[in-house]
């Protein structure tokens, strides 16, 4: 496989996740926690099957115990932390921290062997968190607290672990993107572990939220984590890193399309800073 066809597969990841709040939205009133559990079983089981068809079943006995724990902490780590950090502190401030993630993939990816961090790559990723903070804010100013800092706090460690795992990912390209399935697995049961300890259990009420919920586990928080796999293993995680900065901003238009949210200003200007900035980046990785 190619490095610039794996960056394109890399890049579905993003656009599924374009469809996350859509789908949190219609899965209300089911909590975090157990909304992780039912997705996370859904995509592990959906990768399971496939790795079993696909006869790179046997290739999971093959993982190290210590790359499962790393995968599984990766998944559910993010996801504790992000509606951890939404809960204690508001979740426009909260949510602009939790966006370094792909600012980081950048700057930490200029630490692996064989990558080049270009100047291009650093002003293409700073206009992309502009452009996600004009979304994230609303285009008004964001007005940090000090009660709020252990959301805070929780929100930037939501960043590093993303950006953390994602990095760290390429480094074990020999290891097969069917054991994202086993991570999902792990993630499944850490999330059940953690409502049954701090949630009420509310099942979806009605066909819509069920809807939304299958729609979640198969895509956002199934396949996406797949075909990012995929993208960080294999493809250009400079380029990939600065274009994440796409999914709030097609987040925001799916809502706008389905009538959730309102267009805006802030919006068409939050467009060019973020599809500029990609493509800055790509220019500086294409550059011999």
């Amino acid at each position: 496989m190619t490095k610039m066809r794996a960056t394109f597969i890399g890049f579905g990841a993003v656009l599924l996740w374009a469809l996350l709040a859509l789908f949190t939205v219609g899965s209300a009133p089911t909590p975090p926690l157990l909304l992780n559990t039912i997705c996370f079983s859904i995509g592990g089981t959906l990768g399971l099957i496939w790795a079993w068809f696909s006869g790179g079943f046997s290739q999971l006995r093959q993982v190290r115990w210590t790359t499962y724990l790393f995968g599984a902490l990766g998944l559910f780590g993010y996801h504790a932390l992000y509606f951890s950090a939404l809960r204690m502190a508001p979740a426009a401030e909260a949510g602009l921290i939790a966006y370094l993630w792909p600012l980081l993939i950048v700057l930490f990816s200029g630490l692996l062997p064989g990558e080049h961090l270009r100047l291009g790559h650093l002003i293409g990723a700073g206009l992309g968190f502009v452009g996600a903070a004009v979304i994230v804010t609303g285009g008004g100013s964001t007005g940090f607290q000090a009660q709020h800092l252990p959301g805070y706090a929780l929100a930037l460690m939501c960043a590093l672990t993303w950006s953390g795992y994602s990095v760290l990912s390429r480094r074990l390209g020999d290891t097969p993107t069917s054991s994202v399935a086993v991570f999902c697995v792990a993630a499944a049961i850490a999330s059940a572990v953690l409502h049954l300890a701090v949630e009420d259990t509310v099942w979806p009420t009605n066909t819509i939220s069920w809807i939304s919920v299958l729609a979640l586990g198969l895509g956002p928080v199934g396949l996406a984590f797949y075909v990012w796999d995929i993208g960080v293993k294999q493809g250009d995680i400079q380029i990939l890193g600065t274009a994440s900065y796409a999914a709030p901003l097609l987040s925001t238009l799916v809502l706008v399309v389905a009538g959730i949210a309102a267009p805006s200003w802030g919006l068409a200007i939050a467009a060019l800073l973020i599809t500029g900035g990609a493509v800055i980046a790509a220019h500086a990785s294409l550059r011999p």
